[in-house]
């Protein structure tokens, strides 16, 4: 991948976060990937390091109040468990930090076709509360973001991760510039879901076939419904067979394909898709890192 030139948003505070031991959440996963990237011959310069959004430019599409509450720690302790941190200052700073990561990306992507991010995908995020370890929902901010540029009118939400958006779609609702999809094990987090634009429920232990082809069918459905001008790809791995959240059956192949068919789908549109990781949940950093390293590789023979 020596002449990958994708632009990637990456900041080391993405995997600096402190948390108990045995803690759900693989905070090491970010660094991990970097790495794996940078041992694969991509260039230092590739990288782009993003600012931490600040606190007041998350309003009024968040509540103002929760993000006041949040940031001062004056959460109760059934919201911050809902949200599945415990609080700390380093935490307020990485929150921010990775949805400013999600909002460059957008940028970069509306200048160069394709951008990733090596974090993103907090789509269990609502307005008024967190959720499912989701603070600040940069996906619908970053498809704000990009509704703000001149030629950008309607801005799909591609979203992949095993889990529902359902912050995500609760954002969105009323909003017919920001159409939401997703494809999720219907038997899993969440338990109450919402209305996204178009839902696609996968039953448990789906294998590579069937789900390629939901793919390509929600993908080539939603295109063709909706005049989109952008895509925002939550590229989530939990769909994985070793992912301990996920309950599907898909292989790194399976991910693979799902990812060059997305990027190829887009290039061949000649639209705009800014990706982020999403989830994975295996606890072995170097099996995860090398199943996220699908979506790089998709993008670079894309684009090559």
């Amino acid at each position: 991948m020596q002449s990958f030139n994708i632009p990637l948003v990456f900041h080391p505070i993405y995997s600096q976060l402190e948390l108990p031991e045995r803690h759900r959440f693989p905070i090491d996963k970010y660094r991990s990937i970097y790495q794996h990237l940078r041992n694969n011959g991509v260039r230092d310069e590739i990288f782009h390091q993003p600012t931490m959004l600040e606190y007041r430019q998350a309003s009024p599409l968040i509540d103002e109040s929760y993000v006041t509450a949040l940031v001062s720690n004056k959460l109760d302790h059934k919201a911050m468990r809902r949200i599945g941190f415990p609080w700390s200052e380093q935490l307020i700073e990485r929150t921010f930090t990775a949805v400013g990561g999600t909002l460059l990306t957008a940028e970069l992507a509306l200048c160069h076709g394709i951008a990733i991010n090596l974090t993103g995908g907090y789509h269990h995020a609502f307005a008024d509360f967190g959720s499912g370890f989701c603070m600040i929902n940069d996906l619908y901010l970053a498809a704000d973001q990009m509704l703000k540029h001149e030629d950008i009118h309607r801005v799909l939400i591609f979203d992949c991760d095993v889990h529902q958006g359902d912050g995500t779609a609760a954002l969105a609702q009323g909003r017919d510039d920001i159409i939401t999809v997703s494809l999720h094990c219907e038997k899993n987090f969440p338990y109450r879901k919402q209305h996204s634009d178009m839902d696609f429920p996968l039953d448990k232990h789906l294998d590579d076939d069937e789900y390629l082809q939901t793919v390509e069918q929600a993908l080539q459905l939603a295109l063709t419904c909706y005049e989109i001008d952008a895509v925002i790809y939550d590229a989530g791995v939990d769909i994985h067979q070793d992912d301990d959240l996920g309950h599907l059956n898909i292989t790194t192949k399976g991910v693979y394909q799902r990812d060059r068919l997305v990027f190829a789908q887009c290039v061949q549109r000649g639209l705009p898709v800014a990706a982020v990781i999403g989830g994975g949940y295996q606890r072995d950093m170097d099996a995860l890192a090398d199943v996220h390293m699908q979506l790089f590789k998709a993008a670079f023979d894309v684009v090559s």
